[in-house]
């Protein structure tokens, strides 16, 4: 088989130097499982060959690998029982949302049971005065703002996508409102799990701090369904701001906008987001989302929220540093209609890229730094796109350090997609080298492992596997995620 047909077949991107050989669970324990999980969920659990295709990988650009089965679930017992049972036959169990994580966190690599939490949609319980809201896994943000909105409350975390919350709490989400809210750590009080052998445990709770004992809730935040399954999530909620108002601030160059996001924080100026574009990301954004009033340079979203003189003030003042840094134009709206516009074109970003190249694929880079480097790392992968000779448009959240390459390449040639792996793997290196981290919100899943220890040294990853095997000392959850190598067997 050639490197072309393998590219075409098993997927692009990724996958020729990701996939590592993972021991699939014996087709008669499969059978063992879904005979008894059949008795639970009738035809909720499905082997249908297209369900399963569906469920085989998320967004991104890592090969599909199939489940053996999709179990609808609709309550956490039923979720109980059949992970007492794949427990029992040592059969691998996947959590599954609404499919968006970008690294393969989905992807069924050793087969076994994909379990689609989508079902689990309900809000249990929202307590005003408090700020706090109890909710199943399946609930969506947009879901969740839309019911809370006449209560005068608002859940800020938004990463774009149309995501399960739950979803957002496995892979540690975060998104364009970080750097006033932060990210879904930050805004989970509480979570129901059900480990690996079928308990089920509570963390966390109501009270806004608490001194007693390990911090579990955290522990599974990020966990990428590989220590259990979320089964209700307590989230802070915020209350809506009296007023909003949008602006955009475009410049000559890329290090006069990011000087830009520099001084805003270095001020204390409270924005609730700010978003770059560069020059080939804004221009993909013109095209794509039709912003023809705004032209193809480096550029800045900004949001502010507060009250109508706060929101005045902060913009004046952002204005001013935009300014002083050399911005050709600086402009705000408080309208809605204006604002969904400016955050609708950043939430397109992606789409508006690939569009750039019709037929490529994006591999999409999530590093972070501290805010006083990111210069240095913006500038430095712009140089470093520029050496490769490939497209790949810049955007990011960079109130808080974290900026994404949507590196486009065409899945039918291999040699462009080694020369994308390495382009980066050298962002991602400039990014550790700095302070930083392979993953601001992506997560690890199959695509980042080889940075894990990298990042963290030989030490503390293995603490992080000895959890593992604490939490699920048969390796059936989500196996083959975070580490290199499978860290149980299965």
């Amino acid at each position: 088989m050639s490197d072309k047909k393998s590219f075409n077949e098993h997927g692009p991107l990724k996958d020729a130097i990701w996939r590592q050989p993972h021991e699939r669970a014996s087709p008669e324990r499969i059978a063992a499982v879904i005979g008894t999980a059949r008795q639970v969920l009738g035809d909720r659990l499905s082997t249908n060959v297209t369900l399963c295709q569906q469920h085989a990988q998320g967004e991104g650009p890592v090969a599909p690998s199939m489940p053996d089965a999709v179990a609808f679930v609709e309550t956490v017992d039923e979720i109980r029982r059949l992970l007492e049972q794949c427990h029992r036959e040592r059969v691998p169990v996947v959590p599954f949302g609404a499919g968006s994580s970008l690294e393969g966190q989905v992807n069924a690599v050793c087969g076994g049971i994909s379990l689609d939490l989508s079902r689990m949609n309900s809000i249990i319980e929202v307590n005003e005065e408090d700020m706090d809201c109890l909710i199943e896994p399946g609930v969506t943000r947009e879901q969740l703002n839309s019911y809370i909105r006449d209560r005068g409350l608002f859940f800020p975390v938004d990463p774009g996508a149309e995501c399960t919350i739950g979803g957002m709490c496995a892979t540690r989400a975060s998104g364009t409102n970080a750097v006033r809210y932060g990210t879904i750590r930050e805004n989970v009080l509480g979570l129901e799990v059900v480990l690996a052998d079928g308990r089920v445990i509570s963390t966390g709770g109501r009270v806004r701090k608490a001194a007693n004992g390990y911090d579990l809730t955290h522990l599974f935040i990020g966990s990428e369904g590989t220590l259990g399954v979320i089964t209700k999530i307590r989230l802070r909620l915020h209350g809506v701001p009296e007023a909003t108002s949008a602006a955009i601030s475009q410049f000559p160059n890329l290090a006069a906008a990011v000087d830009t996001v520099f001084a805003t924080m270095q001020l204390g100026i409270p924005i609730a987001r700010v978003e770059l574009l560069d020059d080939v990301q804004m221009g993909a954004s013109i095209a794509y989302s039709k912003l023809d009033d705004l032209e193809p340079l480096p550029t800045l979203f900004f949001e502010f929220n507060g009250s109508t003189s706060s929101v005045k003030e902060q913009a004046e003042l952002v204005e001013a540093v935009a300014s002083e840094a050399g911005s050709l134009r600086f402009s705000w709206a408080t309208g809605t209609e204006a604002r969904n516009r400016l955050w609708t074109a950043r939430h397109r970003a992606y789409p508006a890229a690939v569009a750039l190249r019709p037929g490529a694929k994006g591999i999409a880079t999530d590093v972070c730094v501290p805010i006083s480097r990111l210069a240095d790392a913006v500038l430095g992968a712009k140089e470093d796109i520029a050496a490769s000779g490939l497209i790949a448009p810049i955007a990011g959240h960079v109130g808080d350090g974290n900026f994404h390459c949507c590196i486009l390449v065409d899945p039918d040639d291999p040699s462009e997609l080694e020369r994308a792996l390495a382009l980066d793997h050298k962002i991602v290196e400039r990014g550790l080298a700095l302070g930083g981290t392979c993953s601001g919100e992506h997560g690890i899943g199959l695509g980042k492992r080889a940075f894990l220890q990298r990042e963290h040294g030989v030490d503390a990853l293995d603490v992080m596997q000895s959890l593992k095997a604490a939490l699920d000392p048969r390796g059936i959850l989500n196996p083959g995620k975070l580490f290199l190598d499978p860290a149980l067997p299965t």
